[in-house]
């Protein structure tokens, strides 16, 4: 089986723990406005890989992963090729590398084939990065284009089935950088008992070339960085500090 892979990175320091090999997946069903990989939207403008192929190319880089390292499966939406992802794990596992996958949760749900799939997905996933886009429900649909509640629900699933995570929550001055939404982010994220970590990710406006070059208007082109007192206070609310099993 191929999977339609957007681009590989073969060191990352911040996508799970230890160093990382990076596969970045085609094809997202989110339309995130502050998305800064819109490259990946598409699944057909991806190149098809071979799971034993991306492996190959993984283990060059295994002498500088350490005992935590490994690889992560990210996007786009790698959830959007679970079929490929599966593959992709179970042969990982065979080969003992640390699997970890970087996702939306848009496309979960608890229901019929899929879900089959995704328990056995589970089985051969080490921890996953998670974010938390919006937690208001109609605030979620106008950053993203689409609800939350299914996202809720897979939290939950993986409460239940004591996968660990990490969760990561965009600040966006205006949108997703409001006390109130935050204190309730916070209140949801304490209901969790498998949560790891805890971040921050300042909104960046690194991504609007590629929105230039692609001829797609840019939603927040108006929209600020967030100031460092209001990451502070953001991380303060999350209590990121409180999450330290894999602190650096």
């Amino acid at each position: 089986m191929d999977g339609y892979i957007n681009k590989v990175e073969s060191f990352g320091a911040v996508d799970g723990p230890g160093m990382r090999y990076i596969i970045f997946f085609a094809g997202c069903p989110m339309r995130c406005k502050f998305c800064h990989n819109p490259d990946t939207w598409k699944m057909e403008g991806g190149e098809r890989r071979s799971a034993e192929s991306l492996l190959d190319e993984a283990e060059t880089c295994r002498a500088y992963w350490g005992k935590k390292g490994g690889i992560t499966a990210s996007g786009g939406e790698p959830l959007s090729q679970i079929d490929f992802l599966l593959e992709l794990f179970s042969l990982a596992k065979e080969r003992g590398i640390n699997t970890c996958i970087d996702t939306s949760g848009a496309p979960f749900t608890s229901k019929g084939e899929w879900f089959e799939k995704f328990k056995k997905l589970m089985e051969v996933t080490d921890i996953l990065l998670m974010d938390i886009k919006h937690i208001n429900p109609d605030e979620h649909v106008a950053l993203t284009g689409r609800g939350n509640e299914n996202i809720i629900e897979m939290f939950r699933f993986l409460d239940e089935i004591k996968k660990p995570i990490w969760i990561r929550h965009v600040l966006v001055p205006g949108i997703s950088d409001d006390d109130e939404y935050l204190r309730k982010t916070r209140d949801f994220i304490r209901t969790l008992s498998n949560v790891e970590r805890v971040e921050i990710l300042p909104y960046h406006t690194l991504g609007i070339m590629k929105y230039h070059e692609m001829g797609i208007p840019y939603p927040l082109e108006k929209t600020p960085m967030p100031s460092a007192e209001r990451i502070e206070n953001a991380r303060r609310i999350l209590e990121c500090e409180k999450y330290t099993k894999w602190k650096d």
